[in-house]
């Protein structure tokens, strides 16, 4: 049957990745963000949900992998919500990080682990309302509150980017001041505890399952800690795929994501493209 052409790596690296990922898959895993990869970035992050293809497509292929595991720095509850993964025939071997791994969810068993937040969110939360309206935060400025972070998103203002920048530095002051760090995305600024990324969270999930291979697909900067955690697997002769989902709005991808990447697809659409591609490839039917 073979892959489609357009889902075939464009680096010798990411040929090597598929290649392992198709020949053993039971020693793979396939790693995905949330938002802009399998659902698609909107203007109000409450009203996202996975592309409606996407628990189809995951159902299909995760029995014929290791484990599939969503890494994102939403809650761990609200991404199974948003992505209508639970109860799921098929998807029994997913597992949610959340909070960029601080928190847990087990599909096989629907348990959920979730710490307490450090003190640090909670002085955050209650200084944030007064720093945006001293910066005079233009209107279309809003807060997300994840509970363990809090994001600052620009995209519903006139000028989404010139308010991020703007922004910047003086949200860095105050997430330093409360031992928190700054981690910057598409007209967002989230800031949260320092030592959690989504790279950390990838390498103690693949150490976990003493995964050989592993692909990750991501859209925006929060994603390249599991570019990196790949990468350096890859020092170490474990092959890796890394895929780049692209905005489909006339937006460019992140260049650093698009340049480091193996393969690039249109957006959530060619995510779950690419999953159903592995899932009738690898299916016993084929």
């Amino acid at each position: 049957m073979g892959i489609p052409e357009e889902f075939v790596p464009r680096t010798p690296a990411g040929r090597d990745g598929l290649a392992a990922l198709l020949s053993a898959p039971r020693e793979a895993v396939v790693a995905l963000d949330f938002d802009g990869t399998l659902a698609p970035i909107v203007a109000d992050p409450d009203a996202a949900r996975a592309h409606p293809g996407a628990a189809a497509a995951l159902s299909r292929l995760a029995p014929r992998l290791g484990a599939v595991v969503v890494v994102t720095g939403r809650p761990a509850a609200v991404a199974v919500e948003y992505g209508g993964f639970a109860g799921v025939p098929g998807l029994e071997h997913l597992t949610v990080l959340g909070q960029y791994g601080a928190e847990r969810w087990e599909a096989r068993t629907g348990a959920l682990s979730s710490p307490e937040p450090p003190p640090g969110v909670a002085a955050l939360r209650a200084a944030l309302p007064a720093l945006l309206a001293a910066e005079r935060a233009p209107e279309g400025t809003w807060t997300e509150d994840k509970g363990r972070a809090l994001a600052v998103h620009t995209r519903r203002t006139a000028e989404p980017q010139q308010t991020l920048d703007r922004l910047r530095a003086p949200l860095a002051a105050l997430a330093a001041e409360h031992g928190l760090v700054v981690e910057p995305g598409r007209f967002v600024l989230e800031l949260r505890p320092p030592g959690v990324d989504k790279g950390a969270a990838l390498t103690a999930f693949l150490a976990e399952r003493s995964a050989r291979t592993v692909l990750y697909a991501g859209d925006d900067l929060g994603d390249l800690a599991a570019y990196a955690a790949v990468e350096e697997r890859r020092t170490e002769e474990l092959p890796g795929l890394l895929v780049c989902s692209g905005p489909t709005t006339g937006e460019a991808p992140v260049r650093e994501l698009a340049d480091r990447a193996d393969l690039v697809v249109p957006g959530p659409a060619g995510v779950v493209g690419l999953l159903a591609a592995l899932g009738a490839e690898l299916s016993p039917a084929r």
